[in-house]
């Protein structure tokens, strides 16, 4: 994924398009961890806590909370799983 120019800021762009690059600045950062050496579990656990507790600070406790209490399912139906994602 090609980084955002220094002329469109990110936030000016839709919705979905800052998705798009906030995956890409994430996905070199996770890349960069793995390639210093950093498990990818410990990666794992350290980003979530940084996800929620930005949307903790965003959205409140229990909206998070809410929102948290749907992501069992939501595993479970392979939503996060790679392998179905890209079939």
């Amino acid at each position: 994924m090609q980084r955002p120019s220094p002329i469109t800021k990110t936030r000016d762009r839709p919705d979905h398009e800052q998705k798009q690059a906030a995956l890409g600045y994430l996905n070199e950062a996770w890349a960069e961890a793995r390639h210093d050496g950093v498990d990818g579990d410990c990666l794992a656990q350290a980003s979530l806590f940084a996800a929620l507790a930005e949307l903790v600070g965003t959205y409140g406790e229990d909206a998070v909370a809410t929102f948290a209490e749907g992501l069992a399912a939501r595993v479970r139906n392979g939503e996060f799983s790679l392998a179905l994602a890209r079939q």
